[in-house]
């Protein structure tokens, strides 16, 4: 029978305690969001929604085509040049996802006997990334900059490192400084996604990179999504205007995708200028993670320090964490629950948003609720 195979699969997650449901939520949740990724509280400001609005009215609902036939609009254009100059790139390529912009990133600076070195932490997107490039990918020991040096030193011709700037399962930041001269020792590019950095790291939320004193370097790219701080949809390739140029030429999720919707390019503009104007959000948003961290471990629960504003606290079980973060949404709080595969390591979390919107009442409620409701 065709498609056979699917009732195994799902009778193995089923035993497995994996089993993944879609939930629809409605405009207006009476849950206290600790789930989502919308770190600045920016998704819903007035400000950026109206972006959103007017860009629709003025560009359309849809881009239309791809961005190299009627799919780059004056508003692609200048959310662009805004976005490399608040990050301090030379240029900015905007994607229709910050997937599709590291798949593009990944492939197009990887060609056939090139070399890339990948943390074991990885976004899933950074993975398949790698799969899809012509290179040969090595993957070594996670954060470790010595490893990505080792495998460096055993390879001779076209090489570039890879990794998460913030990995967004447990929220640790890699050791950007120390694995850039890993690969300048090698000659090496550097490739960082830097998807829950930006808006939370650095000076005035102008990412990690920007924070370790990458920004602008002709050996580094950085990618961004747009749907997490900067409260829109979408990704951009950051980085020298050569290898943008390049990517316009050769990344195929640029050239054969339908270019972002304008009223998202006009979302993220308004996001970028808001925060531009008040850096301090995304002050509050780190503060905000290390007094969850805080309450969390003082309560006798196992949380992981941050370094941005991803806080995860480990479960027992996958079945356990399913478990919680479902007592916790019937007590009013929404939390993100990974499991394998989604985990590098195996172990199951609950997996908490510090949005800087979070007032003090909020994050002891949500505290509260956790260890209410733990296994």
């Amino acid at each position: 029978m065709a498609f056979g195979w699917i009732d195994e699969q799902a009778e193995l997650r089923a035993r497995a305690g994996l089993v993944r449901t879609l939930r629809p939520r409605p405009a207006d949740s009476p849950l206290l969001d600790l789930a989502s990724n919308d770190y600045l509280g920016l998704a819903r400001h007035p400000e950026v929604t109206e972006g959103a609005a007017r860009a629709a009215r003025t560009w359309g609902g849809g881009a239309t085509g791809s961005r190299l036939v009627t799919g780059t609009t004056e508003l692609h254009a200048e959310l662009e040049r805004e976005l490399a100059d608040f990050c301090g790139f030379e240029a900015a390529l905007v994607f229709s996802s910050g997937y599709a912009a590291n798949l593009a990133a990944v492939t197009a600076l990887a060609p056939h006997g090139s070399l890339i070195v990948s943390d074991a932490g990885n976004h899933a997107s950074l993975i398949d990334g790698c799969r899809l490039a012509r290179g040969t990918t090595q993957v070594v020991a996670h954060a470790e900059p010595d490893a990505a040096r080792k495998a460096l030193a055993g390879h001779e011709g076209t090489a570039i490192a890879v990794s998460d700037t913030v990995f967004s399962v447990d929220g640790d930041a890699a050791p950007l400084a120390a694995l850039a001269a890993a690969c300048r020792e090698h000659g090496a590019g550097l490739v960082v996604d830097d998807a829950h950095g930006l808006g939370v790291l650095g000076d005035g939320g102008r990412g990690a990179p920007q924070a370790a004193g990458l920004a602008g370097a002709d050996d580094v790219v950085a990618t961004v999504t747009l749907s997490k701080s900067l409260g829109s949809q979408g990704g951009a390739v950051l980085g020298p205007a050569r290898v943008v140029e390049h990517l316009v030429n050769a990344a195929r999720t640029f050239i054969f995708d339908t270019g972002l919707a304008p009223a998202a390019a006009g979302a993220a503009l308004s996001a970028l200028r808001l925060l531009r104007r008040e850096p301090e959000r995304a002050a509050r948003a780190r503060v905000v993670a290390g007094e969850l961290h805080a309450r969390l471990t003082a309560a006798g629960l196992e949380a992981v320090r941050p370094d941005a504003a991803v806080v995860s606290v480990r479960a027992p079980s996958p079945e356990d964490a399913v478990n919680w973060a479902a007592r916790c949404r019937a007590a009013g709080l929404a939390v993100g629950c990974f499991r394998p595969p989604s985990v590098p390591d195996g172990i199951s979390r609950l997996r908490l948003t510090a949005r800087a919107d979070l007032t003090g009442q909020q994050i002891e409620r949500a505290v509260g609720l956790i260890g209410e409701t733990r296994p």
